[in-house]
């Protein structure tokens, strides 16, 4: 018999966010930002963060506009 060499993975594990939570996508909400940042201030990706395409795209909007602004780091060189 063949053995399956790959397993499917399981249920995702990441960061979710709640409905309530959606509605107030914001560059000035920092602390929901860092959430979805790397130490080195990279944005996480989707796989990782288990968002949907359209939270994605905001979260990632309002980050953008919060390194514009000053509120966060482009790049974080202390790590």
């Amino acid at each position: 018999m063949v053995e399956k060499r790959y397993k499917k993975p399981s249920a995702k594990t990441g960061l979710t966010m709640p409905n309530s939570v959606q509605n107030r996508i914001d560059y000035k909400n920092v602390l929901l930002l860092r959430k979805f940042i790397t130490i080195e201030g990279k944005i996480l990706p989707r796989r990782l963060t288990s968002l949907t395409a359209k939270q994605h795209r905001s979260i990632s909007k309002a980050i953008k506009n919060a390194r514009m602004m000053g509120l966060l780091p482009f790049v974080n060189k202390d790590s």
